[in-house]
């Protein structure tokens, strides 16, 4: 008898698949927490000469933007870190400009290395210094140029996979190479320097005790609004003290981590990396991992988190 109704389910499932129907019994999709990617790291040792090949194989013009995305090697072919995020590292030689365009995904850059580049918003120049988080959001005009003497580097951040998902995303190039720009007087709403971050950070660590899994750790806030900088992703900065040894942890956001200064390690499930200064790493979701620091560490990172939590989907565990 049940090899009949086998037979006739598979044949049922064959007939409805003809109206592009399929039954819900039969589904294969992820019914748990977690996606398909897997934690992984790129190390400033490995990056950055290849970047500086990149320098002298192709010039930011011709490129429009010199990036070597950073895949999820669980990930391939969708030139995502996570399935909602997408990061790369873009470098700018001394004069020269990445044209002006603008895109519907929200951006971030966080500055790696070098000093006299900037980043021009909407009419708004920003400099871009070491340890400096910068918003570009969404639909907003923007180039970036070096008036240095040496290579710039930055960490990009796009929230691309939401754009696609929603089937809005729309990109445009400037008429010209370069919009009309100038510095803002006073502290810009769209950047974050380092110092002062740090300066905060410092008043977190006179406070009161370390969080056992993150150490002292800000989530960055858009000064006009008090919310996150942007609709989809969360902005952190976290200082882990010499010889802190975290907690276990894991949340639902998929989270890429820069490390501004010092050397540690992470636990990702069953995998263990150790970092320095620059290497990138992700942490997929509702994946456990832990830190461990050898000298004091500031660690930026961003994630989804924003989205998730406007949606309801936010969870944590420890």
């Amino acid at each position: 008898m049940t090899a009949v109704v086998d037979s006739d389910l598979a044949r049922f499932s064959k007939e409805i698949a003809a109206l592009d129907m399929k039954p819900l019994w039969e589904r294969v999709m992820r019914l748990a927490p977690g996606t398909a990617a897997q934690g992984a790291i790129w190390r400033w040792q490995d990056t950055r000469p290849l970047l500086m090949r990149a320098c002298e194989l192709i010039t930011a013009k011709q490129a429009e933007r010199r990036v070597l995305m950073l895949e999820n090697p669980a990930l391939p072919g969708t030139t995502f870190i996570t399935p909602s995020l997408y990061a790369g590292l873009q470098a700018i030689l001394p004069g020269e400009t990445a044209p002006t365009h603008r895109h519907t995904p929200n951006a971030l850059r966080f500055i790696m290395e070098g000093e006299g580049a900037y980043t021009a918003i909407d009419g708004e120049r920003i400099p871009m210094r070491p340890g400096d988080f910068v918003v570009t959001p969404g639909w907003t005009w923007h180039d970036h140029g070096n008036l240095g003497t040496k290579p710039v580097v930055w960490l990009d951040g796009l929230d691309t996979a939401f754009a696609n998902l929603f089937g809005a995303h729309f990109r445009e190039d400037y008429p010209e190479d370069r919009q009309g720009a100038a510095q803002r007087e006073g502290d810009s709403l769209l950047s974050f320097p380092y110092e002062r971050t740090r300066a905060s950070l410092e008043r977190m660590s006179k406070s009161g005790d370390p969080h056992p899994s993150h150490g002292w750790k800000l989530r960055y806030s858009n000064p006009a609004t008090g919310g996150d900088p942007f609709p989809t992703m969360a902005v952190f900065m976290q200082w882990l003290p010499r010889g802190f040894a975290g907690h276990e942890y894991r949340s639902t956001d998929g989270a890429v981590f820069c490390v501004a200064e010092g050397q540690g390690s992470i636990a990702v499930g069953e995998t263990h990396f150790d970092f320095a200064p620059k290497d990138v790493f992700v942490v997929p979701s509702w994946e456990r991992y832990r830190f461990a620091a050898k000298n004091d560490c500031a660690i930026f990172s961003y994630s989804d988190r924003a989205a998730q939590e406007a949606l309801g989907f936010w969870r944590e565990e420890s």
